[in-house]
């Protein structure tokens, strides 16, 4: 039986050699030497196989069938404007700001470090209007929101990049989207340097032997936090004012649990939660 399943096997290899002689190299790998062991033309196929097999090895070996590095390649160049519902480039999301920031809002309020000038909190692509959906020339527009940290306000304003016009502007109060990156550095450089950030200072020290000083040390996450039933005098006005827990994280290390502390970046405070 052995013998007979051995002869079978080398027709049917020799038989796919000749139709597909470019198999040659797989059918050396996949079976044995001994499957083409025939009495006629039989061996003359296993060992071509086999050599063919061996010949790949060996130019493997040799580096001629090494897989070659990933290659990574650059992006491609970004144009000035986008098309359609194309995401904002730079430069428009840089002239949406621009154009959105116009001088009465430039001087009359403040950033989240209180120098003159709104915080940025987003810039996004606009939806189309209702009459524009199915419209492949409708006008691009960005729509864009500040937070003023001198009277806590959220300005939210659409700019139509194609005309360059500031179409609508909406001012709100007790509004609070969630934070900015540079916000929340803002309100960890408080808390590191508030007499409440003891506990903070000294498990980054057990966990790296090193001191905490800056915000740029530490792996920062954040939410608003709203004052509710229970919260201390000192975060009462949370909701109203701009505040956030912070989610601290030692750089390549452990999380340091910071919960139970409260920044208030509109009066620059920081404190305690139960």
């Amino acid at each position: 039986m052995r013998t007979i399943v051995h002869r079978h096997l080398g027709k049917v290899v020799a038989g796919a050699a000749i139709a597909v002689a470019g198999t040659a190299v797989m059918v050396g790998i996949t079976l044995p030497g001994s499957a083409g062991a025939d009495d006629s033309g039989g061996q003359g196929t296993g060992r071509t196989a086999q050599t063919a097999g061996q010949a790949q090895q060996q130019g493997q070996g040799q580096g001629q069938g090494a897989v070659r590095p990933g290659v990574v390649e650059q992006a491609p160049a970004e144009g000035d404007r986008g098309k359609g519902r194309d995401p904002l480039t730079d430069d428009e999301t840089a002239r949406v700001e621009q154009l959105a920031l116009d001088r009465g809002l430039s001087r009359s309020s403040e950033n989240v470090e209180g120098d003159k000038g709104p915080q940025r909190i987003t810039v996004d692509l606009s939806e189309p209007e209702v009459g524009e959906l199915d419209d492949p020339n409708a006008p691009r527009r960005a729509a864009v929101s500040f937070y003023d940290y001198k009277d806590d306000s959220l300005v939210n304003r659409t700019v139509n990049l194609d005309t360059g016009k500031v179409e609508s502007t909406d001012t709100q109060k007790g509004v609070q989207p969630p934070l900015s990156r540079a916000e929340t550095v803002e309100a960890a450089r408080l808390l590191i340097a508030d007499r409440l950030g003891a506990g903070l200072r000294a498990d980054y020290k057990d966990a790296t032997g090193k001191e905490l000083t800056t915000a740029d040390q530490l792996m920062l996450n954040s939410m608003v936090f709203r004052a509710g039933p229970g919260a201390p005098a000192a975060l009462a006005d949370c909701g109203k004012h701009r505040c956030t827990r912070l989610f601290v994280k030692v750089r390549n290390g452990s999380w340091i649990d910071s919960r139970d502390l409260v920044v208030d970046l509109s009066a620059r405070k920081v404190a305690k939660v139960g």
